[in-house]
């Protein structure tokens, strides 16, 4: 379902800030499969999100969703097949328009676009249908301005909204960082519901060790711009945030010393 063959990416390139964002990067996305990516601080997790949505082009290599090869294709032309939740409640919605509103430019994600009404009455209890799963009172609410919404409930929209056209690919930033303990583990909770129901195709970053050892089936972790482990799903059961440190200092010899990525 996806696929990076030898995807490189290097920001200021013969300046003294140059960087290696991301380097040769070999990946292989079953369908189905939910893989959670580990990584400190300028790992290249992000960088990898925004090559796969489109947001950047790599300057070396090919990304391949459902076998069409894409890397040069913009991040609107690959919004047809991609969703995507970031860390900031305020990124995945429009605040000044209603919660049906924000809905219907979702629904609308990578289709064909006229002059017809963009919330009508059959879109409207679709809508209400989608929201009473999140079990927030949402449904009740669609004509309230999402700018209103607390954050958590404006993260829970934006998963809502990234899922339910069931795009071949999920790509979740951070996207309970932000979150207070309770409002986090009520979206992770949704993430995990909605993934195995729709089957999704997902990539989850996470600066949380045991949220990303707890979800999907395989564990990436990346360190300097390249994956530096891959865990399988058998591995993956058995495995601990203690292994997983361990296994760190052993491949880099030195020790994992972020710790935000350990306390989560």
């Amino acid at each position: 379902m996806l696929e990076l063959r030898n995807v490189s990416k290097l920001f200021n390139p013969g300046t003294p800030d140059e960087k290696v964002a991301l380097s040769n990067i070999q990946l292989q996305l079953k369908e189905g499969d939910f893989v959670t990516i580990i990584g400190s601080n300028g790992a290249g997790k992000s960088t990898l999100m925004n090559i796969i949505s489109g947001v950047m082009i790599p300057d070396s290599g090919e990304v391949w969703i459902g076998g069409k090869q894409v890397e040069l294709m913009s991040e609107a032309r690959r919004s047809e097949w991609i969703g995507r939740v970031f860390q900031d409640p305020m990124a995945g919605t429009a605040p000044t328009m209603t919660i049906q509103e924000n809905m219907a430019i979702a629904y609308s994600r990578g289709k064909r676009r006229g002059l017809q009404l963009g919330v009508t009455a059959r879109r409207k209890a679709f809508f209400r249908e989608q929201l009473a799963r999140l079990g927030l009172g949402l449904e009740q609410r669609l004509t309230a301005k999402v700018g209103l919404l607390s954050g958590g409930e404006r993260q829970a929209l934006s998963l809502l909204m990234a899922t339910f056209t069931e795009p071949r690919i999920l790509l979740l930033d951070e996207h309970t960082a932000a979150l207070d303990p309770s409002r986090a583990e009520l979206i992770t909770n949704l993430t995990k519901q909605i993934v195995e129901e729709l089957n999704l195709t997902t990539l989850m970053v996470t600066h949380n060790m045991e949220q990303a050892i707890r979800l999907g089936n395989r564990l990436i972790m990346m360190d300097k711009g390249r994956i530096i482990l891959d865990v399988p799903e058998e591995e993956k059961k058995g495995l601990t945030v203690e292994r997983l440190l361990r296994e760190f200092e052993r491949i880099r010899g030195e020790k994992f010393v972020d710790d935000r990525v350990v306390l989560g």
